[in-house]
């Protein structure tokens, strides 16, 4: 059983609607008889004149297919980032042995946002290139420069220096409904300016196939054909609107066998504006720790209702404490936004900026409660308790026990003996290291810790030791 859901989880990776480089498996389908024995099979009559009632999707292609590009991306060496996306493997869910050859070409697509040139994209398809080249729907060829990358929601913003270009209107992906009719465009195969129809299959959807890159995972699923080269390619409704950006597909080959995934357009829209009037993402945190509520689960707690997320502790300081969440709490709803599980509430806290004023809805014992709530950055957010403990970027560090101190000779230094998704828990870094030195300079207060680790745009070097002895480096981005 272990092996088999270990082949599938790897499989669902391999199945990224990525970039090209792929292969053609030929094979011939099986045929099965799905009419229950002993039902008679009822003629279907057909009357040409008869009108039905079927989707028009003539206009909506007419007007995306021209807002869509093709992206040829050249990358001068192998990142982790072209690892995690652009594995492919055979029928049997194993990895296909790969040569590369330096410098590395891949295929992918993107979306006009403005006539000025902007279009958004995966962070996969992007991210550590060195040049990248935009073909747009009439042939015109430009190089791009990258605005931003957020791996935190496979995002991009590239760049070209071109005015009065066509492009696509944002929808609201809430407003999006399970049985919709939808529109894949994109550049599969490589093959420019392909439209492919189906329906929204699943809205919320956490696949964990952003790994531990404080992943932001809410994606719309359709049955809508996508594939190797779609990725950043447009899901459209049946207007003609930006209804999210494809990203991956589930997969046992790597290619398109039933299901695709896409990144809803009020969480594309919220990078875009982002990165162009900041320069950067402002990540909006609610400051909770969290548990999705399960049968098991509200039996233990004696929970009757499984609506919800139950916080199981409220980081001091942060936007739910001032606002009077507590302990025990059911949050059931933020603004419109109904949540049931992680995948809700991370979209909804998503689509947030440090000021906005939300209003969470929350179930305590037996009475429901509306509470006005305002949005904190992540550092607004940190939190100092008397004992000294340190809650930021996803972690909580508590001062080294003398146990900790004797055993491994150390004379200061902060434990991590939380760790939530951030960018700490995003570099690599485990539940259980031990932080000495931030930029080579010794960790001796929080002070320190909150000085080093958000004292600037720059980066920071983190030095440290695990419980076992083993010392670690890790950089990351402030």
């Amino acid at each position: 059983m272990k092996r088999t859901v270990g082949i599938f989880l790897i499989a669902m990776l391999g199945g990224v609607a990525t970039l090209g480089l792929y292969k053609a498996f030929e094979k011939t389908p099986a045929i099965f008889n799905t009419r229950p024995q002993g039902i008679p099979v009822q003629p279907v009559s057909y009357n040409p004149g008869a009108s039905f009632n079927l989707p028009d999707f003539e206009a909506a292609a007419a007007s995306s297919v021209h807002a869509v590009v093709h992206i040829k991306s050249e990358f001068q060496k192998k990142s982790m980032v072209y690892d995690d996306f652009f594995e492919f493997f055979n029928n049997g869910g194993r990895r296909q042995p790969r040569e590369y050859v330096s410098p590395y070409s891949a295929m992918g697509s993107g979306v006009i946002v403005s006539s000025d040139g902007y279009i958004v994209t995966n962070n996969h398809v992007v991210q550590d290139a060195t040049e990248i080249t935009v073909t747009l729907n009439d042939k015109r060829t430009f190089k791009a420069t990258i605005v931003g990358t957020d791996p935190s929601t496979d995002l991009a913003l590239i760049r070209v220096d071109e005015t009065g270009l066509p492009f696509l209107t944002y929808a609201n992906s809430d407003d999006v409904k399970v049985g919709e009719w939808v529109l894949a465009v994109g550049n599969p195969f490589n093959l420019t300016s392909t439209v492919t129809a189906g329906i929204v299959s699943a809205k919320a959807r956490n696949i964990n196939i952003l790994g531990s890159q404080g992943a932001i995972e809410s994606f719309i699923q359709t049955d809508a054909a996508v594939n190797s080269g779609n990725s950043g390619g447009a899901l459209v409704n049946t207007s003609g609107q930006l209804i999210g950006i494809n990203a991956a597909i589930a997969s046992g080959t790597g290619y398109y066998t039933g299901y695709s995934f896409a990144i809803p357009v009020n969480i594309v829209r919220k990078v875009v504006e982002d990165f162009i009037k900041f320069g950067k993402i402002q990540r909006a945190y609610l400051g909770v720790y969290y548990h999705e509520i399960d049968d098991q689960f509200a039996r233990e707690k004696g929970i009757s209702d499984l609506r919800g997320i139950y916080i199981e502790d409220v980081i001091p300081g942060a936007s739910a404490d001032k606002a009077g969440l507590k302990k025990g709490d059911v949050i059931v709803r933020i603004d419109n936004h109904t949540i049931n599980g992680k995948s809700e509430l991370m979209e909804a806290v998503g689509q947030k900026n440090p000021g906005d004023k939300v209003t969470v809805v929350v179930v305590r014992g037996d009475r429901e409660f509306d509470i006005p709530l305002t949005m904190q950055s992540e550092d607004q957010s940190i939190a100092r308790t008397n004992d000294d403990k340190v809650m930021i970027h996803g972690a909580t560090f508590e001062p080294l026990s003398k146990n900790d101190k004797a055993k491994l000779n150390l004379g200061f230094g902060y434990k991590i003996t939380r760790l939530d998704n951030g960018k700490l828990k995003s570099a690599g870094i485990r539940e259980g290291f031990i932080v000495i030195a931030l930029d080579r300079q010794p960790v001796k207060s929080a002070e320190d810790l909150k000085t080093a680790l958000t004292g600037g745009d720059g980066g920071v070097l983190i030095e440290g030791v695990y419980p076992n002895g083993l010392r670690a480096y890790y950089g990351i981005g402030l």
